[in-house]
């Protein structure tokens, strides 16, 4: 058995399974929202609370390892600890107190890893497509075709960044604006420009929302696998919800505890991309970063 762990911007994941002919078989799964890019200054770095959050949820994560038939391990650390200054306290508690060494890695290795997880799981899988990776962080956009992939990038723009550092709609709108056609530009550099892009999303954000219109009471990743969302449910899902308080947003059936405030701005990344590619539909992936990471353990 094997054990990736992801620690991100926004959620705390770990899966413990393994790989047979290139195929994760997951056997259990874990996650905590302990939002480690909240409240993060330039100057100080990451909070010293959500720094304990993190840390108390790294020993329980161990602790479920022990009791494990565990052979090999890999934690890596996106955007959150890339970019906070005093990244090395929480690696080094952890290391100390777990004995787990986290990897920081860059956003192509996110982008990369994250990839190989979704491909794992999208069927049939089109010709040309954009996977897009909504984290607390960075977004990750990579370019697929004929199932290569030709190109992949990583943005600071993630969904814990953009819920505390703007305060309105429009100021948003123009970061993520800027982001999208930043992307398209080198798309269009790389000579790839001219694909009809059909459109895949996976992580926390994306998933909410497939959950969301399914209704589901109890998360169910066999659902979530290759569904499917239209642009006009999303759109009048948005509408919806900014008409309602963030309190009332996370009693909505499907929506994952502690994302109220979050879902908004994910959504606006989602339907931005969706205008500028114009794809039928967004198609879902439950399958991501974690898979990669344990793909990449296993030499798959």
């Amino acid at each position: 058995m094997y054990a990736a762990i992801d620690i991100g911007s926004n959620s705390l994941r770990m899966l413990l399974g393994d790989v047979r002919d290139k195929i994760v078989l997951p056997y259990h799964y874990y996650r905590e929202i302990t939002r480690l890019a909240g409240n993060c200054s330039v100057q100080t770095g990451l909070d010293e609370s959500t720094l304990e959050k993190t840390l108390t949820t790294l020993k329980s994560f161990k602790k479920v390892i022990s009791t494990q038939d565990v052979s090999l391990i890999r934690a890596v650390g996106t955007a959150a600890l890339r970019n906070a200054k005093n990244r090395q306290l929480l690696i080094d508690a952890v290391f100390t107190t777990t004995g787990l060494t986290i990897e920081v890695i860059d956003g192509e290795e996110e982008a990369l890893l994250t990839t190989l997880g979704v491909l794992s799981v999208i069927d049939p899988l089109p010709a040309a497509a954009i996977v897009v990776d909504i984290g607390g962080g960075s977004t990750e956009l990579v370019c697929i075709v004929d199932g290569q992939i030709l190109l992949q990038k990583s943005y600071p723009l993630g969904v814990v960044r953009l819920c505390e550092d703007f305060f309105s709609v429009a100021q948003r709108q123009q970061k993520i604006d800027t982001t999208v056609l930043q992307f398209v530009e080198t798309l269009k550099l790389h000579g790839l420009a001219n694909n009809k892009y059909h459109l895949i999303g996976t992580a926390g954000t994306i998933t909410t929302l497939a959950a969301i219109h399914l209704q589901l009471k109890e998360y169910n990743s066999s659902l979530i696998n290759n569904h499917e969302l239209s642009v006009g449910w999303l759109s009048e899902l948005q509408l919806k919800l900014e008409c309602i308080p963030v309190a009332e947003r996370e009693n909505l059936i499907g929506m994952e505890e502690g994302r109220g405030d979050l879902i908004l701005p994910g959504l606006q990344i989602i339907l931005t991309l969706m205008k500028q590619f114009q794809p039928p539909t967004l198609k879902v992936a439950d399958s991501g970063l974690l898979e990669g990471i344990m793909l990449r353990l296993t030499g798959s």
